[in-house]
């Protein structure tokens, strides 16, 4: 099969990637083709799954036009600036062009050591390599911005982490590999010719229409923050913690990236983190959209000297800008909480919201299934969202304010509210039997997860929060 790249990352100057091949794995094998993103992207699933196929997902062997590279970037990890990062157990293949004329990045993560490795072994274990298919594939299905997931091999090799286990390779779709730790790389350098290189590649790529604005650099911050906004509001409205927010974890695209010791909400508590590596809750969920707005100021940080000649003048543009942030996400939040309890917008509607929240708060509600059975209480059944509180009269004082004030139905509801999420347990369960040989619970959980939004009686005990022997309180990162 001729795949046709389209590859312009590789023509910026060398100092933006190193060039290196996927190294040879033992023994590639298949563990999953995304067929309808395949198709999207005009590749042939069935080669895809053939031999040849499966030898170039794994890097066993890479096509003409490829032009493998491990991208140069650096970033702040919990708060603290590390002047070089890079892709170090990922290579990126090449760009295709979608059929929606839209430019893809291949890359295959997991593919071995590159010269960003910092003396890791530049692979990935089947256990990561499952959870970031599983849940990047679910928060397509929900509508969130993500990258996407395109296949998964086994590599027939063992990797080293806590013990050993099977390796396996990720391919990964995504609308761009450039992140805030990008710029960071260049500004850290005082590289204001390769900042601008990138300022320009990336309104080219993404956001077109700033390139006919007076201060392209200010346009593009802008743009950034806008996007960024919409997404963490949308990752609030599902109960999503991406549990590692570093500055080199956030796409300049706007999409969810690194999908490491992330989780979903089971019972709701702003403060719930389970990342393994955040000891002081920096990344909590509730913290999430103040994070997002100190790592655009670092961005903002990184353009100053394109904002203007005059430092103290471009600090203030900066400040400008940045104050955007607040308002976009208040309204982007407050717009997707109004749909998900139906409400038209009125004035009120916040304190409606904080009410609702508080009550799952104070009963430990879950909050998947507390938005679902609201559908039904739309519909004058409210027995079953009354049975998850241990004490309801708070609930029916809510329930009583919010019917009157309510206009969408239940049908209008569960177009909002998910009846399904990648809740950990059944994460943790497929990602066990996998390693294990037994691939079915991953499957099946892809099934269930493609239809969030879908009632499937015939899985309903996946949308069942855990038991409390089930539940997962820490999730970790996969390198």
């Amino acid at each position: 099969m001729q795949i046709q790249f389209d590859n312009s990352y590789a023509t910026l100057p060398d100092r933006f990637f190193a060039r290196v091949a996927p190294t040879p794995v033992a023994a590639p094998r298949l563990i999953k083709i995304n067929r309808a993103l395949a198709e999207q992207l005009r590749l042939d699933a069935d080669w895809l799954a053939s031999p040849e196929g499966v030898a170039f997902l794994a890097g066993q062997s890479v096509p003409d036009g490829a032009d493998p590279i491990a991208t140069a970037y650096a970033g702040h990890q919990f708060g603290h600036f590390v002047p070089q990062l890079g892709d170090g157990r990922a290579i990126l293949l090449g760009e295709v062009v979608d059929r929606d004329g839209q430019r893809r990045d291949l890359q295959l993560k997991g593919a071995g050591p590159t010269p960003f490795s910092r003396r890791g072994d530049g692979r990935a274990a089947l256990g990561p390599v499952l959870r970031e298919y599983i849940v990047s594939e679910a928060m397509a299905a929900l509508g969130v911005p993500t990258t996407r997931a395109l296949a998964a091999v086994l590599t027939g090799d063992r990797v080293q982490r806590e013990t050993m286990l099977p390796g396996a390779v990720l391919t990964r779709v995504a609308a761009s590999h450039i992140r805030i730790g990008t710029f960071q790389f260049f500004a850290a350098r005082e590289d204001t010719d390769a900042l601008r290189h990138l300022v320009d590649h990336v309104i080219a790529r993404h956001y077109p229409d700033a390139a006919t604005d007076p201060h392209p650099a200010r346009a593009l911050l802008a743009r950034v923050i806008a996007r960024q906004a919409a997404l963490v509001a949308r990752w609030m409205h599902i109960g999503f913690i991406h549990g590692v927010m570093n500055t080199d974890n956030m796409s300049i695209a706007g999409e969810t990236i690194d999908y490491g010791p992330c989780a979903f909400m089971d019972a709701y508590n702003p403060a719930t983190v389970f990342s393994s590596i955040d000891q002081n809750g920096r990344y909590a969920y509730a913290n999430q959209p103040g994070i997002a707005l100190w790592n655009l100021t670092r961005l903002a940080e990184c353009l100053l000297q394109l904002f203007d000649p005059d430092q103290p003048t471009a600090i203030e543009i900066a400040k400008e800008i940045l104050s955007e942030f607040s308002p976009a996400f208040d309204a982007a939040y407050t717009a997707g909480m109004r749909a998900k309890l139906g409400l038209a917008g009125h004035d009120g509607d916040d304190d409606l919201v904080g009410e609702f929240l508080q009550l799952l708060a104070e009963h430990e509600v879950d909050f998947t299934l507390a938005f679902r059975r609201l559908c039904d209480a739309a519909e004058g059944d409210a027995g079953e969202l009354r049975a998850l509180f241990t004490e309801p009269a708070g609930l029916d004082a809510w329930l009583g304010k919010w019917q009157s004030r309510r206009s969408g139905d239940g049908a209008a509801l569960r177009k909002v509210n998910p009846a399904f999420i990648p809740r950990n347990h059944r994460i943790e369960a497929a990602i066990v039997a996998a390693t294990q040989g037994d691939f079915a619970p991953f499957e099946t959980l892809g099934t269930v997860l493609a239809r969030p939004y879908d009632d499937q009686p015939e899985f309903a005990a996946y949308a069942e929060p855990p038991q409390p022997e089930q539940r997962v309180l820490q999730t970790f990162c996969g390198t």
